[in-house]
């Protein structure tokens, strides 16, 4: 009956941890430096991902000039980069990701391997895939 209780928690824990929810540090892919931290939540089978920190204090008060959309001119600090990303098997897909610097907005993938969230942005056969970690 332990072992049976053992597997049950191991189990658990598996699933808790290939869970996309929560908060992850973006880091930069030109210095490896940390960037911000993107907080995802999961709301009505959508996740949702939308900066909470950013580590490079002369860019906190930074506004989004280049976005196209109703993200234009907001504060990048507490703006929803990820957005309507629906589960698919282990992946979530289907829904976009913004990059601040530039406005531009892309097709998105997720997914958790090895502990770590793989966020690839993507247009067509074109992909850049980036790995950020839990904080």
């Amino acid at each position: 009956m332990r072992y049976i209780h053992l597997l049950s928690l191991l189990f658990c824990f598996n699933l808790q941890a290939q869970d996309i929810a929560g908060r992850w540090v973006t880091i930069d892919d030109n210095t490896g430096k940390r960037r911000s931290v993107v907080e995802i939540t999961v709301k009505e089978g959508k996740a949702t991902g939308r900066i909470v920190e950013i580590f490079d204090k002369t860019k906190v008060d930074k506004t989004c000039e280049a976005c196209t959309d109703d993200r234009k001119g907001r504060k990048v600090l507490g703006m929803d980069i990820i957005r309507n990303m629906v589960k698919d098997g282990d992946e979530w897909e289907d829904g976009t990701i913004m990059d601040p610097d530039n406005g531009k907005v892309y097709d998105c993938k997720l997914w958790v391997e090895d502990g770590k969230l793989q966020v690839r942005g993507y247009v067509a056969f074109f992909f850049r895939t980036q790995t950020w970690v839990r904080e």
